[in-house]
């Protein structure tokens, strides 16, 4: 009777397990989640004062933790204003973390580029649409006629976490990567990066430039007008006794 007993326990347990086992799986499908998950991004206006809108859409099932990173590796052709940021993050659903200091005066070519990591606050089914303005820098002028410049960026990175699925066997075939956890940049934390199989579209920017060509007629005309126009004031200040 006993023996019997501990086998039908023993037996409900493995069938226990077998179906919570099942159940993860279901609901820890990262690899389902990652190949469904789209990025697009899209830019809008032109000149020197642009912006990139990225939207993202992850699978329907993805669990309600899931967290959402963007990591945006901008060239030292463009810069981002952190006031404007500020400013636009107050009232948008979504939070920039920028990695370094960034000049807003400074050319083109006296920069390097950086990162910015994106927090957007709402994830699920539904899309999630960031919108961020990027300003051009100036550029060096061109010797050889060319008015525009061309600056060139990949699409953002798309990193995934969530607490609810801790096993790590399941992420063996994608990259797992660290990051800030937060906005705050207290803590880094791991992260799932996604890998799409379509072929990452290059975002181009172009720029005006100015003809470097005119380099030594423009000085030479500024610095005469500069003079006539110090000679004419000197004579009025002794015309007049102006001292």
């Amino acid at each position: 009777m006993y023996f019997e007993l501990t086998v039908v326990l023993a037996y409900l347990l493995t069938c226990h397990c077998f179906v919570k086992k099942d159940d993860y799986q279901d609901h820890c499908d990262l690899k389902q989640w990652l190949q469904s998950s789209t990025v697009s991004v899209e830019l809008n206006k032109m000149g020197f004062h642009r912006e990139v809108t990225t939207t993202v859409e992850l699978s329907p099932d993805v669990l309600s933790d899931v967290r959402m990173l963007l990591v945006y590796k901008w060239p030292s052709g463009v810069y981002l204003d952190p006031y404007q940021l500020a400013s636009l993050t107050a009232q948008s659903n979504w939070h920039v973390l920028i990695d370094s200091a960034i000049d807003l005066e400074a050319p083109a070519h006296k920069t390097s580029g950086f990162l910015t990591y994106v927090y957007p606050t709402n994830t699920g089914p539904t899309s999630t649409k960031v919108t961020i303005p990027v300003h051009g820098r100036y550029h060096e002028p061109s010797f050889v006629g060319e008015t525009f410049t061309s600056v060139h960026m990949e699409p953002p990175e798309l990193l995934l976490r969530t607490e609810t699925c801790t096993h790590r066997n399941i992420l063996e075939p994608f990259t797992v990567v660290d990051a800030p956890c937060t906005v705050s940049n207290s803590s880094m934390c791991s992260w799932i990066k996604t890998h799409h199989q379509q072929e990452r579209s290059i975002i181009s920017f172009q720029f005006p430039v100015g003809d470097g060509s005119t380099v030594t007629r423009v000085c030479a005309g500024t610095l005469l007008v500069t003079m006539i126009c110090c000679v004419a004031l000197s004579q009025y200040l002794l015309k007049h006794r102006i001292c």
